[in-house]
């Protein structure tokens, strides 16, 4: 079996120490409160070096810390990516110093020149922890609260792939997820809707350390967070460890063997900290928190605790009492001896494990989806896209075992759930749906943890105009990145009835805003397979699709423009004779419309191409020979049409073409209706494109 992680008897646990403060520069055994001042100078002195930064909390979360990593956390430094390692997520980002300082200690790549170089450009020590930069960092953090989020789709993907995976006496998925939060951690919306369906959810091995030390940037918190947090997470089905003090070891300690010990239920360990713990003049305040210390408050600070060492100075004895790198690598050791056993008793288990863990797609996807989309094209259905959305998961999922979604109180109108879609709340192995609830923001951040845990590849979904509760989260999907399938229904004013509060207008432009943030509008079926196929296979970010409610036109292709589907625009019509007049650019529920009015301009002598233009992202990633092919410099008679803000498509059609869009709020009244109200029609097309010069 693998190593027990944290009972007394473990091999790897660390023997009590003394803890009293070191008094003098020769030091033989480090007490605990040397090795967690380790932290807070380090954190303190690049914050001071930088003259930027958060030293408050790393000095009062250092005790914590040093208990966690020296005594609980797995994890194998050599290694930062061993499967089963612990994961460890600092939603309190600000106080990225605190893990900077536990990384290099712990003996990560992560040399003492980094620390120097702390926010400065191109280093490691970025001002937030960024994870495609920092070796041991597993998620982008900063913005309160999403690493909490991000921290209940780690936990629910060790719990489901145990689920999947673990056979009798061979737990080869067995690892916690550990999560520090802060007083604005609390304070966010988000934690709320990630702490709710974390109880739900049962995530048994997901632990909270909350540093309430009632501190925030404006002061005391008193003044305007004053709730019941205890009672709050345990009215959501936590475990709850209240009033630990968060600067005695032995409290914390007993905490978190508490918090172990239970397999149900997460556990919030609540513990009362100071900020800025050990600067005599500044802790315990704001003042603490968001600025250097300064030279004499630092010196203040060093004589205080006792710490008679130059800025970024460690003596040896302090690295001896941190390394986990020779722990680190006989767990690695013996987990990779039980999973060589696993592979001989569970081969075909084995080989998916390792498939899924390493982010590769099975080998027969890509043939799959091509002989779906090719299907699709020939069947040619005329479906809203949101249902051909399901049928391509229909078509999709039974090859793609990784595949686990979700939607926010939508399933029946995102169209989410296929056959082969199981709750995760059923005790069965092959659990891969989530019902969200309505928590768009909270859904979208555990969607980014599922991802980055590895093994997953998951989708979630809304309505788009509710894209903006999650966009935050969208957002550091993107930053991370993450592979992660946003899925947006009710694209438009087609939507209709509900009227504006729910038709979205600005919201397919400022998704494309995003970086690295591939965003899909179909027209059609078959536009909506390659998008879902792209979508998969675009591991390098996360991607959006966009889908209509109502019923949209087949279009009709060859199959190379088929294949051309997936460069993100393409012609769709060129007139018969070789050369056109006009380009006509269009998308989603548009592009019919677009192909109309080419026909009508057709009858009035003016020769237009019609450019489908499914996904502009990766239409700019094309080579300029393909851009040119499709929108030739020309032709500058261009019009674009797009049920959305018009201002977005200057980019395509320049100064001098048109953009037919909306750049008003909608109406309540039938779809039917509201095209052409707001100008979406054959006859404004033929108009604007006459009107160009």
């Amino acid at each position: 079996m693998l190593p027990v992680r944290s009972a007394s008897s473990s091999p790897y646990s660390r023997p009590e120490r003394d803890f009293t403060a070191a008094n003098t520069n020769a030091m033989t055994q480090p007490s605990r409160r040397d090795l967690a001042n380790a932290i807070r100078f380090l954190a303190a002195d690049a914050v001071q070096q930088a003259n930027s930064g958060h030293p408050g909390m790393p000095m009062g979360m250092a005790d914590i810390a040093e208990v966690l990593w020296n005594d609980f956390l797995k994890h194998a430094p050599h290694n930062p990516k061993w499967f089963n390692r612990d994961r460890f997520i600092l939603s309190n980002g600000h106080g990225s110093m605190l893990q900077y300082a536990c990384l290099h200690l712990s003996g990560y790549d992560l040399p003492m020149q980094q620390l120097k170089q702390f926010r400065q450009l191109h280093s490691m020590t970025p001002g937030h922890p960024e994870c495609k930069d920092t070796p041991g960092v597993e998620t982008t953090t900063g913005p309160l609260g999403q690493g909490f989020a991000n921290a209940v789709g780690f936990a629910l993907a060790e719990k489901l792939l145990a689920r999947q995976f673990n056979r009798p006496e061979f737990d080869i998925v067995d690892h916690m997820t550990w999560v520090f939060m802060g007083d604005g951690c609390m304070m966010e919306g988000i934690s709320h809707e990630a702490a709710s369906l974390a109880g739900t959810l049962g995530l048994g091995k997901l632990v909270a350390i909350w540093d309430n030390n009632h501190i925030s940037i404006d002061g005391h918190v008193q003044g305007w967070f004053t709730d019941d947090t205890p009672a709050r997470f345990e009215a959501y089905g936590w475990q709850v460890i209240r009033d630990v003090d968060g600067h005695d070891p032995q409290a914390i300690r007993e905490a978190i063997l508490h918090a172990q010990a239970e397999s149900a239920k997460p556990t919030l360990i609540c513990c009362r900290t100071i900020i800025g713990f050990g600067a005599p003049h500044k802790q315990d305040s704001e003042a603490a928190h968001g600025s250097p210390l300064g030279k004499d408050e630092l010196a203040a600070a060093r004589a205080n605790l006792h710490w008679p060492y130059a800025p970024f100075e460690i003596p040896q004895e302090i690295y001896d009492g941190w390394r986990a790198i020779n722990t680190g690598h006989v767990r690695e050791d013996a987990w990779n001896a039980l999973f060589d056993r696993y592979a001989q008793h569970y081969p075909d288990l084995a080989a998916e494990l390792v498939r899924r863990s390493h982010a590769e797609l099975p080998q027969d996807f890509a043939a799959a989806a091509d002989a779906y989309i090719a299907k699709t094209q020939a069947d040619g259905p005329e479906v809203a896209t949101r249902k051909a959305s399901q049928m391509a998961l229909e078509a999709y999922g039974p090859h793609l075992p990784e595949l686990i979604g979700g939607s926010a109180d939508l399933a029946e109108s995102n169209l989410t759930i296929w056959k082969g879609s199981r709750n995760v709340l059923d005790e069965v192995a092959a659990g891969n749906y989530v019902h969200y609830g309505v928590r768009e923001f909270g859904m979208t951040a555990i969607s980014s943890g599922l991802a980055l845990h590895g093994g997953f590849l998951p989708y979630d979904a809304t309505f788009l105009v509710f894209s903006d509760y999650a966009r935050n989260g969208v957002r550091m999907s993107a930053l991370n990145p993450a592979h992660v399938v946003h899925v947006y229904t009710h694209d438009s004013i087609g939507l209709g009835e509900d009227g504006p509060t729910h038709q979205p207008v600005e919201h397919v432009a400022s998704l494309r805003h995003i970086p690295n943030l591939d965003v899909w509008r179909p027209c059609d079926a078959v536009e909506s397979a390659v998008a879902w196929k792209a979508a998969i296979l675009h591991q390098a970010g996360p991607s959006a699709l966009i889908f209509t409610r109502q019923k949209l036109a087949h279009q009709q292709r060859s199959a190379q423009q088929v294949a051309d589907i997936e460069r993100g625009a393409y012609v769709l019509s060129d007139p018969a004779e070789a050369k056109f007049d006009a380009i006509l650019i269009a998308t989603g529920s548009e592009v019919e419309l677009a192909r109309q009015a080419a026909v009508a301009l057709a009858q009035q002598g003016v020769k237009a191409r019609v450019v489908s233009m499914p996904c502009t992202e990766a239409f700019d990633r094309q080579p300029l020979e393909w851009r040119e092919g499709v929108l030739p410099g020309w032709c500058r008679k261009r019009v674009a049409i797009e049920a959305g803000v018009s201002d977005y498509w200057r980019k395509y059609v320049g100064l001098d073409g048109a953009a037919i869009g909306i750049d008003t709020f909608g109406a309540s009244a039938p779809a039917e209706q509201l095209f052409p109200y707001f100008g979406f029609t054959v006859e404004k097309i033929v108009a604007a494109v006459k009107d160009l010069k």
